[in-house]
């Protein structure tokens, strides 16, 4: 058990049996836990399996590969009407998630299965920016980030896609969007100034120690 994991529940305000237990039966089922984009991650061999969300209405497990999940049962749901890889199974009682142990056993042991036959999501191409993975997995869990990253001009949502994808690995990308997550919020784009005094400080520390003549 991941102590970060731990944390979060305790510290939950909603959701919190629901929580604990879906954190029991994905533990069950041997998956690895980690804690990423602000939430219990679960991964096989390094790759990302499901992650448990919380939102206002209902907790989840987001499937990352959900859409090659079969879904006989008809449980999944898209987290937004663009998302082409993620699918949630929502909550909203823990005696459902009690009476559908099994059943969603089945959905997390399939989607191990996924990885194991090393199956990759087909992406289909449109005209509109192709976020790094990353990115589009913190937009589809964080709704808040979601519009917020969306109201931003198509150069700034270009500059913060370019600085997160140039990271080589994976865990960079996420740092780096965690990182960078209040300044989104906040409708600022990578380059903009976060302190006023100048429109054109790239990457703004706050500080502007070296604007002219402001040492003098």
């Amino acid at each position: 058990m991941n102590p970060k994991v731990d944390a979060f529940i305790n510290n939950a305000k909603k959701w919190q049996p629901e929580i604990a237990q879906l954190r029991l039966l994905l533990l069950d089922c041997g998956l690895t836990e980690e804690f990423k984009w602000r939430n219990p991650c679960y991964t096989f061999q390094g790759n990302n399996v499901v992650l448990i969300g919380s939102f206002k209405e209902y907790c989840a497990l987001s499937f990352f590969k959900g859409t090659l999940l079969q879904d006989s049962n008809g449980l999944l749901s898209k987290p937004g009407e663009n998302s082409q890889a993620m699918r949630f199974f929502k909550f909203t009682n823990l005696e459902g998630i009690i009476e559908q142990q099994s059943i969603i056993k089945a959905y997390i042991y399939e989607a191990i299965e996924i990885e194991k036959a090393g199956l990759k999501v087909i992406f289909k191409s449109n005209t509109e920016l192709e976020l790094v993975e990353e990115l589009q997995i913190a937009l589809d869990k964080n709704p808040s980030l979601k519009f917020a990253f969306k109201a931003l001009t198509p150069g700034r949502q270009r500059a913060y896609n370019l600085y997160f994808s140039a990271a080589k690995q994976s865990k960079t990308r996420e740092t780096r969007i965690e990182n960078y997550i209040p300044r989104i919020l906040d409708g600022k784009g990578f380059n903009d100034c976060i302190c006023g005094l100048s429109k054109k400080m790239p990457t703004c520390d706050g500080s502007h120690k070296y604007i002219r003549g402001e040492n003098k």
